[in-house]
């Protein structure tokens, strides 16, 4: 007899309900109804795909066969079970992501929008098993007619091929959608009349190729007069220099310009030089660019260049040699440079970046040690979990110190910070150049590897596990690690001092690094609170980088 299409297998309903429940459990970040139904589907459907198999193997090895009313009797029970269960769990969660919320500092909510929930569950869960019926089918039948050997392998290759073809549609789209949103300004962006900025008098870099990012960077920021008025001191234009993808084919001629344009602007006289990475959009974090021309009074100079116009994740998916190569180009034009200045006359030299930023410099870089002898510090903020240095300093990391805040040999070369007051935490003896990374501990951007799969992270366990973590969050394997993609998306949907927002402490990051610009604790105070001004909660899926 035929099954009908909406017949699920035993053993796979079985485990994908189990995986049901354990995809409702809390993590990182909140979680709205719509992503949790995405989740709890994608969980459902690897339970499916796990009870499935199982269900194979046992009636391979038992003989035994439930009749057709006991058949039918198993699914009322299954039926119920589940209703149950959604009901249990429609008001657990409620509690969970309430817990979570607190730990950010959000509002609790009050129910669990079940119908908003369905929708991201339903399709994603139908379209999963149509799929794997399709291909099942299709397996069949060139079985029957190739022989099962080379039908499986038929269809393997039409698999991979189907799957290759869908993924190139997706990124051919996905590039078109990025590179629309990467052209001219926003309304509120004016181009700079400054002999201080790239695209302003005199630049060779062209404002309307330059990006939209690269416009909000050459467009904004404060002026002389805006830091005079906030700090009390005398202070200088501060130097910008933003060279967009479109401006040179290659990131050598890129880095070149932007070489040029320090020459043109005067960046070399000037007290700060940071050479910063974009995050994959061609974005620059305004707080933190912002903060250092506030902290020196705008005797500072900040100079990169885009190597992408796609948000982060993509650009890390796709081409993650991108902002390696864009750092290593950029680095090494301007210390080249740098070189030939007389040392008394020479700038501070630093390097920045925030998310793919940061995973980008710190590769540029074989280890701490070659990254502090060829510059004078390094702000990291956001760090990805597979930036190689910062993998190999957590792992080295002093007995005791938790994975989310490490300490790597006292804290002689390297610091993290979490929240204020985590550098001075291990004494004076921080010795230049200086290294310092922002990290929070429920940052998904930080915590989502591969070994999430398999294996419990050590940020989870409870010795090491930190106040901003629910105590409701277990390991789960795979499940987690579908959660974490999730809270990425919220990463920036949360108030400053949590997520992948680093507002916060954003300044406290330059001064460890560059020093505190002779100012006193009221000046440092005012910046502080201008700067908590920009942190306004981001829509929840926002992808700026």
């Amino acid at each position: 007899m035929k099954a009908h299409w909406w017949r699920l297998d035993p053993g796979g309903a079985l485990v994908g309900l189990l995986a049901v429940a354990l995809s409702m459990t809390p993590s990182l970040l909140p979680r709205p109804a719509f992503f949790q139904g995405v989740i709890t589907a994608l969980a459902f459907l690897i339970g499916y795909a796990v009870g499935v198999g199982v269900w194979w193997l046992v009636r391979r090895f038992v003989r035994w066969r439930p009749t057709a009313a006991q058949r039918r009797i198993a699914w009322w029970v299954y039926l119920g079970v589940a209703v149950l269960l959604v009901i249990v769990l429609g008001f657990a969660s409620v509690g969970w992501q309430n817990e979570v919320r607190r730990t950010v500092e959000l509002p609790e909510i009050d129910g669990f929008d079940g119908l908003v929930f369905i929708v991201g569950f339903v399709p994603v869960v139908l379209l999963g098993i149509a799929l794997a019926r399709a291909v099942r089918r299709l397996g069949t039948r060139l079985s029957a007619r190739l022989g099962r050997g080379w039908g499986a392998t038929a269809t393997t290759a039409i698999v991979v091929g189907s799957t290759v073809a869908v993924v190139s549609v997706v990124m051919f789209g996905l590039d078109r959608l990025y590179l629309a949103n990467n052209g001219p300004a926003a309304p509120w962006v004016t181009e700079p009349m400054s002999a201080f900025r790239s695209s302003g008098p005199g630049s060779e870099v062209e404002w309307d190729v330059v990006g939209r990012h690269g416009t909000a960077f050459l467009g904004g920021g404060p002026t002389a007069a805006d830091i005079e008025e906030l700090t009390g001191r005398p202070a200088l234009e501060p130097v910008r220099v933003y060279v967009g993808q479109a401006n040179a084919p290659t990131v050598e001629e890129r880095a070149a310009i932007a070489v040029r344009e320090l020459e043109r602007t005067g960046a070399f006289d000037r007290e700060v030089l940071v050479v910063a990475t974009t995050t994959g959009s061609g974005w620059l974090e305004p707080q933190a660019v912002d903060a250092v021309e506030y902290l020196h009074g705008g005797d500072t100079a900040i100079v990169s260049m885009q190597y992408a116009y796609t948000p982060s994740w993509v650009s890390f998916v796709f081409d993650p040699d991108a902002p390696v190569a864009s750092s290593v180009a950029l680095f090494d034009a301007v210390r080249a440079k740098w070189d030939t200045l007389p040392e008394e006359r020479r700038p501070q030299l630093v390097v920045y970046g925030l998310s793919l930023g940061a995973h980008g410099t710190q590769e540029a870089f074989d280890d701490l040690d070659e990254l502090r002898a060829r510059t004078e510090g390094a702000l990291l903020v956001g760090s990805p979990n597979g930036s190689t240095m910062w993998r190999t300093l957590t792992e080295e990391r002093d007995a005791g110190s938790p994975q989310w805040l490490p300490v790597v040999d006292g804290g002689a070369e390297v610091r993290w910070l979490s929240k204020p007051g985590d550098f001075h935490a291990l004494g004076p003896d921080w010795q230049a150049p200086r290294v310092a990374y922002l990290q929070h501990a429920n940052d998904p951007v930080t915590w989502l590897g591969l070994e999430l799969i398999w294996a419990e992270p050590d940020w989870l366990k409870p010795d090491e596990r930190a106040d901003e973590v629910s105590d409701s969050m277990r390991w789960i394997p795979a499940v987690t690690a579908l959660q974490v993609v999730i809270d990425m998306f919220m990463g920036e949907s949360v108030p400053a001092s949590h997520g992948h927002n680093y507002g916060d402490v954003v300044l406290d990051g330059w001064q460890a690094v560059t020093g505190d610009g002779e100012l006193d604790e009221a000046a440092l105070a005012r910046i502080q609170r201008v700067l908590e001004g920009y942190a306004a909660v981001q829509p929840v899926g926002s992808v700026t980088e």
